[in-house]
């Protein structure tokens, strides 16, 4: 008995020494990783000041989910807390905030590139989604955050957990955008607002990161598993749906047989979407080829 007893012990033994070794090497990796720098020189925006812009700043963040994370007045809030995982704490974006000492480029940087001022990446921020807004709605965009009123909120700084950093390590935890987006320096233009096919593809960039890049749906990248998946937009699922069910599903939440949408959609923030740019990303949506929804 004594001598089994000393091999479980052994074996224990073993087995805690591999997790402290596994952890160690999760965490030198991602802060090796978070540590890494960027580079972005895209060129300089003209950001005019005037109430039309400012307006459309307006919109574009209150329609394209950046309340969901950074609030109403972009005063920040904690976003999710994940256990053992991560903690997502949205930061203050106002001129009160984090945005405080940046400039005009560098908010740019960080919509679109995911990049700090100091050339790191951020944690989580869902650029992908971002990297190819035109320069005239960024601009617009970046007028209407440093329009914002000063916030003093501290809603606190985010958390990469043990979990979280072996997740990581296997790369089934996304926590740094930047490392997957392309900072070749570029200027970049919008179609003109129409429900076009072209206009709708540009409005449809915000579904990508949740929905895959066919749009055929997908596991929301770094959700825990039996999270509910993005459905398919494409016509193989969505071709049964008529173009008021599915402006119903971005106003209200709904599917067509009236069921709700899960509230991790952030159909609140698209439902301030014009008529145009949802009939614009219908029209998208319903060109794109039919894809079967992946199988689990």
């Amino acid at each position: 008995m004594n001598k089994w007893l000393k091999r479980l012990g052994k074996l224990l033994a073993v087995m805690v020494l591999a997790a402290a070794g596994l952890v160690a090497v999760a965490w030198w990796k991602t802060d090796r990783d978070g540590a890494r720098t960027y580079v972005v020189n895209d060129p300089p925006l003209t950001i005019v000041r005037d109430a039309a812009a400012v307006a459309l700043g307006e919109h574009l963040f209150k329609s394209r989910g950046c309340t969901g994370c950074h609030g109403g007045n972009g005063e920040g809030h904690l976003v999710f807390d994940a256990g053992p995982v991560f903690k997502l704490v949205a930061p203050n974006i106002t001129p009160g905030g984090v945005a405080r000492t940046m400039s005009g480029d560098q908010i740019a940087a960080a919509i679109r590139h995911a990049v700090k001022p100091d050339g790191r990446s951020l944690l989580f921020m869902p650029s992908a989604d971002f990297k190819d807004i035109g320069d005239a709605d960024t601009a617009a965009l970046v007028a209407y955050l440093q329009a914002l009123p000063a916030s003093t909120n501290a809603p606190g700084n985010s958390e990469i957990r043990p979990l979280g950093r072996v997740m990581y390590l296997f790369g089934k935890l996304p926590l740094y955008p930047a490392q997957s987006i392309d900072h070749t320096p570029r200027a970049r233009s919008a179609p003109p607002v129409a429900a076009t096919v072209d206009y709708g593809r540009y409005v449809a960039q915000g579904c990508i990161g949740c929905h895959g890049g066919n749009f055929a749906g997908q596991h929301v990248p770094g959700t825990p598993p039996d999270f509910p998946d993005a459905q398919n937009l494409t016509p193989a699922n969505l071709g049964a749906w008529s173009n008021d069910d599915f402006r119903r599903a971005l106003r209200e939440g709904k599917r067509p047989d009236g069921s709700a949408i899960n509230d991790f959609m952030p159909w609140r923030e698209f439902s301030k979407l014009s008529d145009t740019e949802i009939d614009a990303l219908w029209t998208y949506l319903h060109s794109l080829p039919p894809v079967a929804t992946p199988k689990k």
